[in-house]
């Protein structure tokens, strides 16, 4: 292997990955790819399999089991046992996933004699103990389709984990494109058995990626069913790992596939199956190593015991911290791991994580009372404790003599910078006699950062103030830099408004902070920012751009805006108030802060009872909004729905003084407007609420400053980074985009001149896709530039749109099953608008209405056919023009309506006679629909309305796909419908 790799016997990850290029060999295809990928695995002691079908997978799976549980089945047994917890129909992803990530979960064989024995298919105890296998081209032939798998390891029988494999040269997507073609088509045949897969794998030899099987469920869509959240494997220093050669001899060597299947994987609370990514299992495991040799040679209750992670915001540090704490529990001379926050509001927070990753595996506390309580119980589902630094202080000074202070503790602090620098972190690691410290940073505290607040005159005490001199060694660490670089985190454009010139370039005067302040307070430059906020809000935040959210379709992100105190929090408030209600607009608009005097939080509070009857008439409006019932009481109960509101989208726009800047996650944030002064750790911290990864309309996170923030930011990025941060962490200028955009524009028109459509040749065909992919790709980045003026005319763009969105449906029909073609990756994503358009198409169908222009019946059409959410509305639409031809002397209102009810019930009343539905529970069911604006294609309800399934039919596979069939006839007629049914509520 020429020194490849060096790697310690105890860890997964290796030390130090050095690329070496390979040698010129013959394995260019994908066949001499699968071939070479199978002899590697042999040779790390894979036992391969001749296995041709789903029913040899089956018997080979029986003997697998035997050999893990040390049991022979009888024949009777066998089937029982596999019937019922196995080939289960009702068994769906989540339940299969529950019996191979639950460290106690066991299944129960009821033998011949009567007796019971406890069965697992994984062991998770003791990880080598599982038997590896490897197939390749196993078909499943089971459903209509007909698929072969290229290749598939099995832990003990079960394939846990599929490789998708393209010839070098092929885009990757096209893998994952794949994968998510036999999810649809295959995966659920054969008794299901592929449902177990825990990971994927995709690779041209060239590049190779992981990723969680998140995405089987049939109802609840993941966020995570994205190409974007594929992952890179990497050394301890973060080297990436993409050949398929190299890959297969780190990730999928049998200790280190083995230890990610069963320590390094999370099944969290919303069903989704995490895989930690190698940079947070290295910090884990340095983290345990180094309280095993702590703990060995009696270093606890010293600096030698601990150490602090660097890893960048947004890269997972809760979940890093969640597994090492579950992982410490796990050794028996560690009593407690106590989980230590600085804030109230992160308390809630992280418990609430906590909580998805598993539920009551770790305890939050209310008050120093419950913390005793917790902290001296010797129940073993009170290991983990999450707390505040003040509660823990409180807790040392109140209850002197705890006999917890001898036991050995792990403590993991969050954020280890500003309170716990100080007397209490000082009170408590003098009160703790066998401590473990761990601090977890996306910002370490440096000299240069720590600030002469944090600084104290006697030199003695200086040891106790930056992140090494606290917590002792960085043990790990994973840079924005290396966030960005590997795609874990997007890339942030940040643009600088000058708002007042000369009191920006005033600061480094002798002129007082509050007259600055005041100055910047003016009305006319709150009005101005506000009012230019509003006018490019829909634009900063995408509202262009539809996709899927928890089951329901949203429009766009959503927006934090950054103030300097909570003086300038109530004067945006109130402006927004102001012209939200000139302009009639429903964008919902919230405003949380601190209102008692807090030194952390508010630094500019004049007046704290004005402060607290403003934010208890704004949480009013907030009720007002939401039919909700919270107070200045139940502030805690506000805080937490502001947070839950964010996340799901339904509040468009936060500001805020300090809460949020740092801790919060919504991936659904993209936009970050500030009129504070930032700097350093504060600055970072806060740019990134903005740049979690979503999809692939979201490209960055999208940063408008008020204030000259540019020489911060660029101090931010070189402290936390390097000198060339900038230009990896920072999009470039709007000429660097728009100059490529200009060539593509150009050769689009020069090689496929509109008057040459369609493209017959197939080559035509791809480059033609190639280019307008790219012309989609820049166009999503140069939306967010305020200076973009699309040089394609928006009639043009629309032509070339449905020229490809038409070779999208042709060339996805003519694929065949077992040959998807490898060169053509449609961007798709980033054309899916929905509710915009249909407003616009409504709009014109008036306008044709008033107007009966030709070039307006033009326009609608070729909005329809350039848009994907309104190609299946066509013939309705087509329809109605002609309606509107015939019917000139019609109110349009009751045109419209009546239209759009009587197509409804033709349509409906054919669907009910067509599938043999009950007619009056499907009515029933569209109503509510229509009413939810939400289609449940799942549950006992719709089940009632399906015709009766002979339960003697001879295959059973086709009942649920005639079922599968007619839901989703249903829910194309509900999709094609809703719109339009809205307008007429309106």
């Amino acid at each position: 292997m020429n020194d490849l790799i060096t790697q310690n016997d105890n860890t997964t990850i290796v030390t130090e990955y050095k690329f070496t290029p390979k040698e010129l060999k013959a394995y260019q295809n994908e066949e001499d790819l699968e071939k070479f990928l199978i002899k590697e695995l042999e040779l790390q002691g894979y036992e391969k399999l001749e296995l041709n079908n789903i029913l040899e997978l089956e018997n080979n799976f029986k003997l697998q089991l035997e050999r893990l549980n040390n049991i022979i089945f009888s024949q009777e047994e066998w089937q029982k046992f596999y019937k019922e917890n196995i080939a289960n129909k009702k068994l769906n992803f989540e339940d299969k996933t529950k019996m191979l990530q639950n460290d106690s979960f066991t299944l129960t064989l009821e033998k011949d004699d009567g007796s019971k024995k406890n069965i697992i298919l994984i062991d998770r105890i003791n990880p080598i103990n599982n038997h590896l296998q490897v197939v390749s081209q196993l078909k499943n032939e089971s459903g209509k389709f007909k698929n072969r798998y290229d290749v598939s390891i099995l832990v003990n029988g079960l394939p846990l984990v599929h490789i998708e494999l393209k010839k070098r040269g092929v885009n990757l997507k096209e893998a994952f494109n794949q994968i998510k073609r036999y999810q649809k088509e295959s995966f659920l045949q054969g008794n299901a058995l592929y449902e177990f897969v825990q990971i994927f794998i995709i690779s041209n030899g060239t590049l190779t990626k992981y990723y969680s099987n998140t995405n089987q469920h049939k109802v609840k869509k993941s966020l995570n069913d994205n190409y974007a959240f594929c992952m890179s494997f990497s050394d301890a220093k973060n080297n990436i790992i993409e050949d398929l050669e190299d890959f297969t001899k780190t990730f999928l060597a049998k200790r280190n596939l083995l230890n990610i299947l069963t320590k390094y994987c999370v099944f969290n609370a919303d069903n989704e199956l995490l895989i930690m990514r190698a940079y947070q299992i290295a910090a884990s495991e340095r983290i345990i190593n180094k309280i095993k040799i702590a703990h060995k040679y009696k270093y606890y209750g010293n600096i030698e015991a601990g150490g602090f992670i660097w890893h960048s915001t947004g890269s997972g540090k809760t979940l890093t911290s969640f597994k090492t704490a579950i992982l410490a529990t796990k050794l028996d001379f560690i009593k407690k791991v106590l989980f230590i926050v600085d804030r109230k509001d992160l308390d809630y927070q992280t418990q609430k994580e906590y909580d998805k990753f598993e539920k009551g595996a770790a305890n939050a506390t209310k008050n120093t009372d419950e913390l005793k309580r917790r902290i001296e119980s010797v129940k073993e589902d009170e290991k983990i404790i999450i707390t505040t630094i003040q509660k823990l202080s409180k807790f040392v000074q109140k209850y002197d003599n705890s006999r917890i202070f001898d036991s050995e503790i792990v403590f993991i602090f969050d954020e280890c910078h500003r309170s716990q620098f100080g007397k209490m972190h000082e009170q408590i690691i003098k009160k703790f006699k066998k401590y473990y410290v761990f601090g977890f940073t996306g910002t370490p505290i440096f000299e240069e950062n720590a600030g002469k607040n944090y600084f104290v005159n006697d030199n003695k005490n200086l040891e106790l103030k930056t992140t090494q001199s606290t917590f002792g060694d960085c043990l790990h660490s994973y840079t924005i830099l290396n966030a960005i670089k590997d795609k874990n985190v997007l890339p942030f454009k940040v643009s600088y408004h000058s708002t007042m010139k000369q009191i920006e370039s005033d600061l480094d005067k002798k002129i007082s902070t509050i007259d600055r302040e005041s100055s910047l307070l003016n009305d006319e430059r709150i009005e101005k920012i506000t009012s230019y906020i509003l006018e490019n809000f829909n634009r900063h935040t995408k509202r262009q751009s539809a996709y899927m959210l928890k089951n329901q379709r949203v429009q766009g992100f959503n927006a934090i805006f950054a103030t300097a105190s909570v003086d300038f929090a109530k004067k945006y408030y109130e402006e927004f108030s102001k012209q939200l209600k000139q302009n009639n607009s429903n964008l919902k608009v919230g405003v949380i802060y601190s209102y008692e005097q807090n030194e952390d939080l508010d630094e500019f509070i004049n007046d704290t009872q004005s402060a607290k009857e403003f934010l208890s008439k704004a949480i009013k409006d907030y009720n007002s909004y939401f039919k909700s019932d919270f107070s200045l009481e139940k502030f805690d109960n506000y805080y937490k729905d502001v947070s839950q509101k964010l996340k799901d989208k339904e509040l468009d726009l936060l500001i805020v003084v300090n809460m949020f800047l740092t801790g919060f996650d919504s991936k659904t944030i993209n936009t970050l407007y500030v009129d504070k002064n930032l700097k350093y750790h504060g600055l970072l911290q806060a740019f990134s609420r903005t740049n979690r990864i979503l999809n692939e309309q979201k490209n960055c996170g999208n940063i408008v400053c008020f204030r000259d923030l540019e020489n911060a930011t660029n101090k931010s990025l070189q402290m936390f980074g390097d000198e060339k941060a900038s230009s990896i962490v920072l999009l470039e200028n709007f000429a660097f985009y728009f100059e490529k955009y200009v060539v593509l524009i150009d050769e689009l028109k020069q090689k496929f001149d509109l008057l040459n459509f369609p493209l017959y040749s197939e080559k035509e065909q791809k480059e033609f896709i190639k280019i307008f992919n790219e012309v989609l790709k820049l166009e999503n980045i140069l939306s967010l530039f305020d200076e973009f003026k699309n040089p394609l005319n928006i009639r043009d763009k629309q032509d070339y749109q449905s020229h490809y969105l038409e070779l999208y449906a042709t060339l996805k029909q003519k694929t065949e099953k077992e040959n998807i073609n490898d060169d053509l990756i449609f961007e798709i994503e980033l054309i899916k608008q929905n509710e915009i358009n249909v407003d616009f198409i409504l709009f014109l169908l008036e306008e044709y209405y008033k107007t009966n222009q030709e070039k307006t019946k033009e326009s609608i059409l070729k909005t329809t056919i350039s848009n994907p959410s309104l190609r299946d509305k066509k013939e309705l639409i087509e329809e109605f023009l002609n309606e509107i031809d015939n019917n000139k002397n019609s109110d349009y209102k009751s045109l419209f309506k009546n239209f759009m009810q009587r197509k409804k019930e033709q349509e409906l009343n054919q669907l009910i006679k067509d599938e043999n539905l009950n007619e009056k529970l499907t009515k029933e069911y569209l109503d509510d629909a229509f009413e939810l604006n939400f289609f449940q294609d799942k549950g006992e309800r719709i089940g009632r309305l399906l015709p009766a399934i002979n339960p003697f039919a001879p295959k059973s596979e086709g009942n649920d796909e005639k079922r599968e069939s007619i839901i989703n006839k249903l829910k194309a007629f509900f999709d094609k419908f809703m719109v339009f049914l809205k307008v007429d509520d309106e």
